[in-house]
């Protein structure tokens, strides 16, 4: 492909094309000045180059960064522009990128693709990885939300000595950060198919990327605490980044001991009502590993539909 050529991407041209490449990639808006922002801030982790051809026109990217918990393992998104697809531009990219993972000590990549994107699927098969994960996508319209029938079970709740809060009513104290890492990382690491995976290394990293960041809201982050014994049961983690008409329901767990009583759908009840009620969101999109069938269930009693999703594609270097 010698009329094709891969270099380093360029702050002040590239950018702005990134920004709009990744809007299509993930869904949501992603603005140039954020780019440039993660890019800067985790430039030590990242792997990044554009493709362009003679003229100088960009044709597509791939941008790799290494994982925290696993640094021998990276996620990489990768776009060519529809019109230069099957000319070969993605196989190079991909091929330059494996190299460049070998040269930094990285022998496992990650990426996901939509569901409903057979060209994105087919195209990670043949370069050989396996799906690890698929996740489910589901949307609820707050303006028809009905949350009245749940104040029964809050009431109920409350009864047996649950306590249902924010980490903005607590303080957002270190304290109370801590117990919600400690809570966040058991229960996401044990739902099913989990498989055990931990998305931070420490409470200091999970406090410096998740409390210390421009979407963390503490008033979106909704926890049950058992007053009986002082346990955080459970939590729903709600936000809305600028730019998007809609909120995003992270994540939602409730500690084995507590499950099957209704909290969880409690205390996603009331993320939802933040989200309508304090972010002026139209609606609320979450994911959930397809064998989550639990609160893929509440979510379906609570209204929610499905929309596209993605798989989680995998492949072992060398």
């Amino acid at each position: 492909m010698s009329d094709i050529l891969l270099r380093p991407a360029e702050l002040e041209g590239d950018f702005r094309q990134l920004a709009a490449w990744f809007t299509i990639l993930e869904g949501e808006a992603s603005t140039e000045l954020e780019i440039v922002k993660e890019y800067e801030e985790l430039k030590e982790r990242i792997l990044l180059k554009v493709a362009v051809d003679v003229q100088g026109e960009l044709l597509g990217f791939y941008w790799a960064c290494r994982d925290m918990v696993e640094p021998d393992r990276a996620y990489f998104y990768l776009f060519v522009q529809p019109e230069k697809r099957r000319q070969g531009v993605g196989r190079w990219l991909y091929e330059d990128l494996a190299l460049a993972a070998l040269d930094a000590r990285i022998s496992k990549l990650r990426v996901t693709v939509w569901d409903n994107s057979p060209e994105s699927r087919a195209f990670t098969d043949r370069l050989g990885f396996i799906e690890r994960r698929h996740s489910i996508a589901m949307e609820l319209a707050l303006g028809s939300f009905d949350d009245r029938p749940y104040d029964e079970v809050i009431a109920r709740l409350e009864g047996q000595g649950f306590r249902f809060t924010s980490m903005e009513a607590l303080g957002n104290t270190e304290e109370a950060q801590r117990k919600l890492y400690t809570l966040n990382d058991a229960t996401a690491a044990t739902i099913p198919g989990a498989e055990g995976e931990h998305s931070w290394t420490s409470f200091d990293d999970f406090q410096k990327r998740v409390c210390q960041s421009d979407w963390y809201k503490p008033g979106g982050q909704m926890v049950a605490i058992d007053t009986t014994n002082g346990a955080w049961a459970a939590m729903s983690a709600v936000i809305r980044r600028p730019g998007n008409d809609f909120a995003y329901n992270l994540f939602t767990g409730v500690e084995i001991p507590y499950r099957g009583r209704k909290i969880g759908q409690a205390v996603k009840v009331l993320a939802l009502r933040y989200a309508r009620d304090v972010l002026g969101a139209a609606c609320v999109r979450t994911q959930h590993n397809v064998h989550n069938l639990p609160m893929v269930a509440i979510d379906r009693k609570l209204g929610y539909h499905q929309v596209p999703g993605n798989f989680l594609m995998e492949k072992i270097l060398g």
